[in-house]
């Protein structure tokens, strides 16, 4: 990332997890947490996270290290612990009006999670250690039993049965409540069946949507990155909100509840197969204005790492999607081959307060490390009357061909957006009983279509 100025060693695994942390230094601008699980500070494999605080235009201003030698931690790491494993922000839990952050070391002797109360510089200023806690990746979970904190999500994905994903409740000394733990796979926590052997469940990351349909339950997208010969899939869970159990779920994969998508199964460096769909995912908001929260996701072993946003029906099925790589999308930045983009997410949102979103994407497997800004612009569209479309001016991308009266490639609304971006096209014109998707420049003339189509000003921020 510009202006991050650590000296990462070959294999450091930076940004395997990462997360906003919110605003540490109190300069109105959101800081973030990453994690480097096998940082050698100590000892071999130790492992260590990043503070990074951040300038308004997405930069990085300053950075804290927090490990054996730097940080003021005070913890006992040993090879092989893997401290940063799992990272997440979980808001001020000591009350100093401070965010602090949360912290996975999984491969210890004992399993253990680190609360971190962070200064205003982005050392631990105290901490509390839970032991016996295993947490693969970690995610905030937003305040799902309404007692004022941030609750965290754990994976298992190695579990038996398929993997598991514990919901940690903590209390106001921020150690976890054991009790009230709910473990989620199969025949558990209301899951009833659905996983096998080898699903890896639970993923590194999984994404609290919100209430999908307006019926009082929260969804919850949880990743088995492995499930289906290594293809991937996304569990769509609704959550009583009394228990927190599963009242009701749904699978989404390739070809699978309206993901129209075909990922090859295919053997890859690491010696596992298929594209991994459903390794990291985070909650996006509602980005297409339906009314419906959407997710974004990725497939960071199909080719070199694809990343996915799915627009999300009330009924927890996919209305349609975008891809975005090195090729398409607007990412337009060449990956390295097996870089595994997209294998970590986190979904940053409006830092810059421009009406633009940020999502950061984990890449460089087998090397440092890299983590790649992504600035998605919030642009409006404003349909023109019923039936109109766009006439004459310079066509800058279309899939109708009009003397043959046909479409090539049908482009939802969603993905017709898409080409707008990419073509830099201000008038749009589509038709949602064919796919048709034409963009023009200004040069074009507002014309009545007999053909029922929908005319569109395309205005961004």
């Amino acid at each position: 990332m510009s202006g991050f100025t650590a000296e990462l060693d070959s294999a450091d695994r930076f940004s395997r997890d990462h997360d906003r942390a919110g605003d540490i230094n109190g300069d109105g601008i959101a800081d973030l947490v990453i994690g480097a699980r096998s940082d050698d500070d100590g000892a071999t494999d130790a492992g260590a996270v990043y503070i990074l605080f951040m300038n308004a235009d997405g930069t990085v201003n300053s950075h804290q290290k927090i490990s054996m030698l730097e940080g003021n931690f005070t913890g006992n790491l040993v090879e092989g612990n893997f401290f940063g494993y799992g990272v997440a922000g979980i808001g001020d839990y000591d009350g100093d009006n401070i965010p602090d952050i949360a912290v996975s070391a999984p491969a210890a002797s004992t399993p253990t999670l680190y609360i971190l109360h962070l200064n205003a510089d982005g050392t631990v200023k105290s901490m509390v250690r839970n032991n016996n806690v295993l947490a693969f990746g970690l995610s905030a979970a937003g305040d799902l039993n309404s007692d004022g904190r941030i609750d965290l999500i754990a994976p298992d994905p190695n579990a038996d049965n398929g993997g598991a994903i514990d919901l940690l409740f903590l209390d106001s000394s921020s150690r976890v409540i054991r009790d009230a733990t709910v473990t989620i796979g199969e025949n558990s926590g209301g899951f009833g069946t659905g996983l096998n052997d080898g699903d890896s469940f639970g993923g590194r990351e999984s994404a609290l949507l919100g209430d999908l349909d307006n019926n009082g339950t929260q969804e919850l997208a949880v990743g088995a990155f492995q499930s289906d010969n290594g293809v991937g899939a996304i569990w769509i869970l609704s959550l009583d909100p009394a228990t927190n159990q599963v009242v009701d779920k749904l699978k989404i994969a390739p070809g699978l509840a309206g993901f129209s998508e075909s990922i090859p199964i295919e053997e890859n460096a690491n010696g596992t197969s298929g594209g991994h769909f459903g390794h990291a995912m985070a909650a996006t908001g509602d980005l297409n204005g339906d009314g419906v929260p959407d997710l974004i996701s990725s497939a960071n072993q199909y080719n070199n790492g694809v990343g996915y946003i799915l627009y999300l029906n009330p009924d927890k099925t996919v209305k349609t999607f975008n891809r975005f790589d090195e090729t398409e999308g607007g990412f337009n930045i060449p990956l390295n081959t097996d870089e595994r983009f997209g294998r970590s997410i986190s979904f940053v949102g409006d830092n810059r307060e421009d009406g633009n979103i940020t999502v950061l994407m984990g890449g460089g497997a087998g090397t440092t490390g890299v983590l790649y800004t992504l600035d998605y612009q919030a642009c409006d569209y404003q349909q023109q009357g019923e039936t109109m479309f766009w006439s004459a001016g310079t066509v800058l991308f279309s899939n109708w061909n009009h003397a043959a009266q046909t479409v090539t490639g049908p482009l939802s609304f969603e993905q017709c957006t898409l080409k707008a971006h990419e073509n830099n096209g201000p008038y749009m014109t589509t038709k949602a009983s064919d796919g048709r998707c034409i963009i023009k420049d200004t040069s074009a003339v507002l014309a009545f279509s007999d053909e029922g189509s929908s005319a569109y000003i395309r205005s961004c921020p």
